[in-house]
Parts: structure tokens; C-alpha cells; sequence
């Protein structure tokens, strides 16, 4: 990776971050809202390291030594705050990592910059700590902060915040990436990009995960087989995912791409246009054998089942509403 050019969509956010460089009107905050793996820390890490180039331009040179040093993540004015407890960023990790440290001059640049990433972790006495901050910051801070979820953050800190929220990239580009860049062959890369939705990240990881055949498997599996199997049968075999090292969500998300398929195929005809072209028999019997009404209530509660596990709720509960739903329609 070399700078801003080498990333791929995020058009608009780098627009936004060269400009303020350019004109000199670099923000004290900023949010940087999207899905984990859609290049939050990527973007923040660039732009830190851009303002912080001793070339002032807007690209990082990469020769440097601050450039050297932010590659090497041991830049000492960009701050990666980190957090012991796993779900929560606590006051003390604002009060010792960031407010006790700002009123410090940088050491050898012109910013200090502080990336706090999962944000939304952040508590509300931590925010608060963290807001008397961003109100009345020394003239070299920027607070970057990378969240999934903007409505984690009090409105307070939101409205002293400039939001860039990274938008999607176009399927083609991604499709494109996995197999010239990364050397995926034509079905893996098209199942991958669906998945992914275009979360460049998530693309990638499902693209290099070895077990990402294995879940493939088992999801098509539990669609062909759901009517024959009983509900706690089901759960059962559904905690099995952990055994493929991969997140719930990505086989939720194998499952949305399936009944989608089914949907479209049950509204055009078109073999061409459905991503599983290898299931197509499996696809048009289901097809044949649903109502419109029934496929869409399935992709609404895989969506519904996705939100709630984010939410932390029982896990047996989300997944047992979502598994009578699929058996019902």
C-alpha cells in the first residue's frame, strides 16, 4: 500500500480528506462511519499518516522518516488508543491515553492524532471525558474516531464531529480485485463479492479463509434439507460454525444470497443473472414451490437475525425465531 491511490472505492472520503489537507482546514474530529472491513482503519491510518508526511503533500511520500515510522506503526504523534476490557473503552482509557496526553506537544510533528477504532465501545462517562476534548482542543489534536454504529455516539459528541461515511464499493471493482489482484478463480470471486456487499475487507477475508468452502457446504445444506429437520436439530448443527472460524453473520449472509437467488430466479427465469449457478436445479424447485411473499419474509427475518445477534441477544433465541421462519414459508 502506498497511499490514497492504492485504495480501492472511498472516492468521496479521500476527496474530503485531500481537500481539507490541501486548503489547510484539517477538522479537530472526525467519525469515520462503516461495516467492519470496509477500511476504516486503513483510511484514518493514511490520512494520519499524510498529515503528518514532512513533504506537506497529499499523498504520504512513503520516504520520509515520519512516513517510515507510520508504516511501521511507531510514529509517536499518531496514538492508537487501545482498550483491555473487550466490549467497552472506559473513561480511564480517555482520561490516560488521550486527555492526559493531548495537552503534550507533538513530539516530532505538526499533529498529535489520536485513532480511536470500535468507538462505539466507547462509554458514556468515556464520551463525555472525551467530549470536554474535542470542545476545546489544542490546535495540533485530531481525534479520529472509527465506529460501525454512529448511534452508539451521544449527539453531543456527533454534531462536534465531521462524518464521513464510507459507502459501498461497486461489485465489479471488487470482483475485479480478487481475481487480477489476488489471483481468485471467476465462482469464488463472484460468491465472495455477493457476500460481501461491498465490504472490500470482508471480500477479502472470505476469499483467503480456507474453511470458506466447508461453510459454503453447510449452508447449502440447511436450505435443501431444512423442511426433513427438526428445529433443535437444527441449532444444533447451526453452533457448529465456530468449527470454521468464521462469523455467524458470514453464514447469515450465505443464506440472504441463496433465497435471494431463489427470488430473482422465481421473478425472471434468468439462470444468468443468480450468483449460485451451480445450484440451479436445488434454485428453481424452491423457486417453484414458494410465494413471493414467503421469500421475502425469509430475507426481512435473516436481516432481523443479524441486527439482534449485534445487539447481543440469545444467541438460541435469534437463531431459533429466524430457523421457523425459514421452515414456514
Amino acid at each position: 500500500m502506498a497511499g490514497f491511490a492504492d485504495v480501492l472505492g472511498h472516492e468521496q472520503t479521500i476527496l474530503h480528506m485531500k481537500h481539507a489537507i490541501q486548503m489547510d482546514k484539517v477538522s479537530h474530529a472526525y467519525i469515520i462511519n462503516g461495516e467492519k472491513g470496509s477500511g476504516k482503519k486503513l483510511l484514518a491510518g493514511l490520512f494520519a499518516q499524510t498529515l503528518q508526511c514532512q513533504k506537506k503533500e497529499t499523498e504520504p511520500c512513503m520516504e520520509c522518516q515520519s512516513c517510515r515510522q507510520a508504516v511501521s506503526l511507531n510514529q509517536p504523534d499518531i496514538i492508537r488508543v487501545t482498550h483491555e476490557k473487550a466490549n467497552t473503552i472506559s473513561v480511564e482509557d480517555i482520561r490516560t491515553q488521550v486527555n492526559g496526553d493531548i495537552m503534550v506537544r507533538p513530539y516530532s510533528s505538526p499533529y498529535k492524532i489520536y485513532i480511536i477504532d470500535e468507538a462505539e465501545k466507547l462509554s458514556a462517562q468515556a464520551q463525555n471525558a472525551l467530549l470536554k476534548t474535542i470542545e476545546e482542543p489544542p490546535v495540533y489534536g485530531v481525534i479520529l474516531l472509527l465506529t460501525s454504529n454512529t448511534g452508539m455516539l451521544l449527539p453531543t459528541i456527533r454534531s462536534r464531529c465531521v462524518l464521513l461515511n464510507l459507502k459501498p464499493v461497486p461489485d465489479e471493482a471488487v470482483k475485479t480485485y480478487l481475481t487480477e489482484q489476488m489471483g481468485v478463480e471467476k465462482y469464488r470471486a463472484e460468491i465472495c463479492t455477493a457476500f460481501a456487499q461491498g465490504n472490500v475487507g470482508k471480500a477479502k477475508r472470505l476469499a483467503q479463509s480456507e474453511s470458506f468452502s466447508e461453510m459454503l457446504e453447510h449452508a447449502l445444506h440447511l436450505v435443501k434439507y431444512i423442511q426433513e429437520m427438526e428445529v433443535p436439530e437444527l441449532l444444533a448443527d447451526l453452533k457448529r460454525i465456530n468449527e470454521y472460524k468464521m462469523e455467524i453473520n458470514d453464514y447469515l449472509d450465505i443464506l440472504a444470497v441463496w433465497y435471494r437467488d431463489v427470488l430473482l430466479f422465481k421473478a425472471t427465469r434468468d439462470a444468468d443473472s443468480i450468483v449460485f449457478s451451480d445450484e440451479l436445479i436445488q434454485i428453481r424447485e424452491k423457486a417453484k414451490g414458494s410465494s413471493y411473499e414467503g421469500l421475502e419474509c425469509i430475507i426481512k427475518s435473516l436481516e432481523k437475525a443479524k441486527i439482534r445477534l449485534n445487539a447481543n441477544v440469545n444467541f438460541d433465541m435469534a437463531l431459533e425465531l429466524l430457523l421457523l421462519t425459514m421452515k414456514e414459508n
